[in-house]
C-alpha cells in the first residue's frame, strides 16, 4: 500500500509527540511508585515473594507471579514496574491500532485520562497480580478480533502475555475462560467477527497458563498440584453470609466437625476468620481445616440452594459497586514487610523509608474522583451497548464494549461469590470500562470533526 503525501506530513507532524510520549508516558504510568520512593506493596505481596524461598504452596499465591517478582529483586523490583508500565501502554496503543483509531495525540490523551482518573497507574506501580487482570482482557480480545490485523510477532507476544496473566491468579484465569466460552457460543451468530483461528489461540492461552502454573508449582514445591485455597476462600464467604453457622447448627448434633465447639463464636467477616486471630489458627489453619471446609462448602450448596443463589446474586451486585482504589495498600502490612526483611534484606532499607511505610499514603481524596469515574464508566458502557443494539451497529468497538461488560460481570461473580465483595477486585478491572468509554468519545469527536 502506497503512502500519500498527506500521510507523510501527518507522520512528520506526529513525530515530536511520539518522542515525547515514548519518554513521558511510561514514567507517568508508574508515577505513584516514584512519588512513594519504592514500588507499592500490598497485604498479599509478601505471600508471592516468599514462594521462591519457602518452597511450598500456600492458598491463592501463584508461584508463577512469585517467580516473576523474584527475577526483579536485584533491581529493587523497578524492572517489574517497567514491564508493567510498558505492557500497559503497548496494549492500549495496540487496541487503538487494531480498531483503526490509533492517532498519536488521541493515544496520549486517552492514556493521560486513564492515568489521572482511574486506578491504572496505582496498579502498574504495585507488586501485585492485579494489573494483569484488566490487561489480559484486552490481550485476549486482540488475539481473537485482531487475528488478521496483527503481525506474527505480536500474536506470539499476546499469547504469552495472556497465558502468563492467566497463571498469576485463579480469578483472572476464570474470567478469561468465561470470555472464551462466551466467544465460542457467540461465533455461530457473529461468524467472521470472531475468527476461528483467533478463538482457538485465545482458548489455548488458558491451557498454556494452566500448564505454566502447575509446572511452576512442581518446580518450587515438588508437587504436581494446582494452587490451593479455593475451598477456604469460598468457606469464608459462606461464613460471612451466615450459611456456615446455620449448617453447623443443623448438623453438629449428629455429626462431628472440628468447628462444632465454635459454631456460636464465628467471626463476622471472612477476613477476620482467615487472617485474624480466630479459631482458624487454633485448628491448624488450612492444613488442619481444609478438608472440613471443603466438605461443608459442597454440602452447604446442596442443603441451601435458594439461600446460596440469593447470597451469590447479592455478592455479585455488591462487587460491581466496590471499585475504590487502594484497598490493602494504605494499611499496616507487617507480613509483607517481614518477608522482605527476612528474605531480601538488601531491599529492607529503601522499603522502610518509602512514604507508604511511613503512613503517608491516603486514597480518600483520590477516590473522590476514581469512584465516580468508575461507576459512570460502567453506566456509560451499558448505554454504549444499548445504543449499538438500537442502531444495529456491530463494529469492533461494540465487540470490545461487550467483552469488557462480560469481563466485569464475570469478575464480579467469581470474586464476589467466592471471596466476597472487595474494592480491590473491582478497581483492578473497571478501568478497562473507562478506556472503552474514552475510545467511544474520541471516535465520536473524530466523526464530528470529519462532518464539519
Amino acid at each position: 500500500m502506497s503512502i500519500t503525501t498527506d500521510q507523510l506530513r501527518a507522520r512528520a507532524a506526529d513525530a515530536p509527540w511520539l518522542r515525547l510520549a515514548a519518554v513521558a508516558l511510561p514514567l507517568l504510568m508508574i508515577a505513584p511508585a516514584f512519588w512513594n520512593g519504592y514500588p507499592l506493596l500490598q497485604w498479599d505481596t509478601g505471600g508471592y515473594l516468599a514462594r521462591w524461598y519457602e518452597g511450598y504452596l500456600v492458598p491463592s499465591r501463584s508461584t508463577v507471579f512469585g517467580l516473576y517478582l523474584h527475577y526483579g529483586e536485584s533491581f529493587g523490583f523497578w524492572i517489574n514496574l517497567a514491564v508493567q508500565s510498558l505492557a500497559t501502554l503497548w496494549l492500549l496503543q495496540l487496541t487503538l491500532r487494531v480498531l483503526s483509531m490509533m492517532q498519536t495525540l488521541r493515544f496520549i490523551a486517552i492514556s493521560l485520562g486513564l492515568i489521572v482518573s482511574t486506578a491504572l497507574p496505582w496498579l502498574a506501580s504495585m507488586l501485585l497480580t492485579d494489573i494483569f487482570a484488566g490487561l489480559s482482557v484486552l490481550s485476549l480480545f486482540l488475539l481473537i478480533v485482531g487475528a488478521n490485523r496483527t503481525s506474527a510477532l505480536e500474536k506470539i507476544a499476546l499469547f504469552v502475555f495472556t497465558a502468563f496473566a492467566a497463571a498469576t491468579h485463579s480469578a483472572t484465569l476464570g474470567v478469561l475462560l468465561g470470555l472464551c466460552v462466551a466467544g465460542w457460543m457467540a461465533r455461530p451468530f457473529l461468524k467472521q467477527r470472531l475468527p476461528l483461528a483467533g478463538l482457538a489461540q485465545a482458548s489455548l492461552t488458558i491451557v498454556a497458563g494452566s500448564v505454566m502454573l502447575v509446572s511452576a508449582n512442581y518446580a518450587l514445591s515438588g508437587k504436581v498440584a494446582w494452587t490451593p485455597g479455593g475451598y477456604g476462600v469460598a468457606f469464608g464467604r459462606m461464613m460471612q453470609d451466615g450459611i456456615v453457622a446455620q449448617y453447623l447448627r443443623d448438623h453438629c448434633p449428629r455429626e462431628r466437625y472440628k468447628l462444632c465447639p465454635y459454631r456460636n463464636e464465628l467471626p463476622a467477616t471472612a477476613d477476620e476468620f482467615l487472617w485474624g486471630n480466630s479459631m482458624f489458627n487454633t485448628l491448624g489453619r488450612f492444613d488442619g481445616l481444609n478438608d472440613e471446609m471443603g466438605y461443608i462448602v459442597v454440602h452447604a450448596l446442596q442443603d441451601y440452594p435458594a439461600w446460596q443463589a440469593g447470597a451469590a446474586l447479592r455478592a455479585m451486585g455488591q462487587q460491581l459497586l466496590h471499585v475504590a482504589t487502594g484497598e490493602g495498600t494504605d494499611v499496616w502490612i507487617p507480613h509483607t514487610r517481614g518477608i522482605i526483611e527476612r528474605y531480601i534484606p538488601a531491599q529492607a532499607a529503601p522499603m522502610r523509608v518509602a512514604r507508604q511505610q511511613n503512613w503517608q499514603l491516603d486514597f480518600t481524596a483520590i477516590n473522590w474522583l476514581h469512584v465516580p469515574v468508575a461507576l459512570a464508566s460502567m453506566l456509560a458502557l451499558v448505554a454504549l451497548l444499548a445504543h449499538a443494539l438500537a442502531t444495529r451497529r456491530l463494529d469492533d468497538l461494540t465487540l470490545l464494549a461487550a467483552t469488557v461488560t462480560l469481563a466485569l460481570l464475570g469478575n464480579a461473580f467469581i470474586c464476589g461469590v467466592i471471596s466476597g465483595p472487595h474494592d480491590r477486585y473491582g478497581a483492578r478491572m473497571v478501568w478497562v470500562a473507562t478506556f472503552v468509554v474514552l475510545m467511544a468519545v474520541a471516535r465520536r469527536f473524530g466523526e464530528d470533526a470529519k462532518e464539519r
